[in-house]
């Protein structure tokens, strides 16, 4: 267990690939022994030992501590501190297991230890490795992950779903009179997962789609992706299944006399991406995330304590927290974590707004429609404040 750095300020985007996520320790007071009494006979001290609980559930998070990633580690690890400091728990004791040396490892020493419960990691291709170490254990898991693949009935996706975006941008295009769709594509699983979203939404809402293009990511592919969409032309609204980054580079060329102007739809992945609002190809464009409402008060909050801006991806540490504290109410200590508790209708609330999760094991959020209008982007339909049973 290692303490990270404090991370450096900057945002971060979901995609289909996401961080992985970290945690911290809560660390008991230890009492120091009389120093002229003989030391009394102790095994070998152990580098994992914990001591032993009889108030606290045990909780371990699963993250990388050093690397690349520790910084977005250790954003987690804050955010977690954050939610025990704001709810003055003393019933649970977070334990920050390092996964930069091995997921499988850090799980296995996760289980040895007695935690009932495990968060992380984000990374949806670390979950097997997670879930193999704890589901003879019984313990179920808890990931970041957006890859919706791995859910299970003892695997919890949290991470932001774009699917969920897509479709919601959909159902709002729709009411708004876009009837034929099109659709940037990159290769790959995200772009299979946004195509597939797509079709769904069509399926359900209605709407034709009439082109489709793919293209590898990391290339200027995009433009001639979008160029080929627009030589064949015969829709009103476009689907950019990619970072605002890239999605501005096909909205310049989209837009090229464009008489009326496309509608353009891009994911949760434009969450927070200011350049947006600065470029004239994107004005009109449309996509949906959770709301940033409460994320302000997170981030003022978050500066305060640990002096830099967080990641945003934070929140899904503070979250998941507030969610074990309140399952924990019903929760008797020493015994196996109540997962079907998870399975509450009416959902949780945390800083990234209300969600619950499906039977599937699958996060469903309450998400805004935002628009980039006039040099600034705004919530134009503003996202559910709950669940109906």
């Amino acid at each position: 267990m290692r303490a990270g750095r404090i991370l450096a300020p900057r945002n971060l985007a979901l995609a289909g690939a996401a961080l992985l996520a970290a945690g911290c320790a809560v660390i008991p007071k230890v009492d120091v022994p009389d120093a002229s009494a003989p030391p009394p006979p102790a095994p070998e001290p152990s580098a994992t030992a914990l001591p032993t609980d009889s108030g606290r559930h045990r909780i371990a998070l699963l993250v990388p501590m050093s690397g690349e990633t520790a910084e977005v580690g250790q954003a987690i690890a804050n955010a977690t501190t954050m939610a025990l400091l704001d709810t003055n728990a003393d019933n649970l004791r977070i334990t920050t297991y390092d996964t930069s040396t091995g997921i499988s490892a850090a799980a296995r020493q996760a289980i040895a230890d007695g935690n009932r419960l495990i968060l992380g990691p984000l990374m949806g291709d670390a979950v097997p490795a997670v879930q193999s170490a704890a589901r003879p254990a019984g313990v179920p898991v808890i990931t970041f992950s957006n890859d919706t693949k791995v859910a299970s009935s003892d695997v919890f996706v949290m991470g932001h779903d774009p699917e969920q975006s897509i479709r919601r941008s959909i159902e709002y295009a729709r009411s708004r009179g876009a009837s034929r769709f099109a659709a940037l594509l990159p290769e790959g699983d995200y772009g299979e997962r946004s195509a597939s979203a797509l079709d769904n939404a069509l399926r359900d809402f209605g709407g034709a789609l009439v082109g489709r293009e793919s293209y590898a990511r990391g290339n200027t592919s995009i433009v001639s992706a979008a160029q080929r969409l627009r030589a064949a032309g015969g829709y009103d609204a476009v689907l950019i299944a990619d970072s605002a980054r890239l999605g501005l580079e096909a909205a310049d060329e989209l837009q090229r006399d464009a008489n009326p102007r496309t509608r353009l739809i891009g994911t949760d992945l434009w969450s927070g991406e200011s350049l947006l609002a600065r470029a004239a190809s994107m004005d009109g464009a449309i996509f949906s995330a959770v709301s940033d409402q409460r994320y302000r008060r997170f981030a003022d909050s978050y500066e305060t304590r640990f002096g830099n801006r967080p990641y945003r991806v934070a929140t899904l540490g503070y979250d998941a927290v507030l969610l074990t504290l309140r399952i924990a109410r019903e929760w008797k200590v020493g015994t196996p974590f109540p997962k079907n508790e998870l399975y509450d209708r009416g959902g949780f609330l945390g800083v990234d707004g209300p969600f619950r999760f499906a039977r599937t094991g699958v996060a469903e959020r309450a998400l805004e429609v935002r628009e980039v209008r006039g040099g600034d982007i705004i919530a134009v339909d503003p996202a559910p404040t709950g669940f109906g049973r």
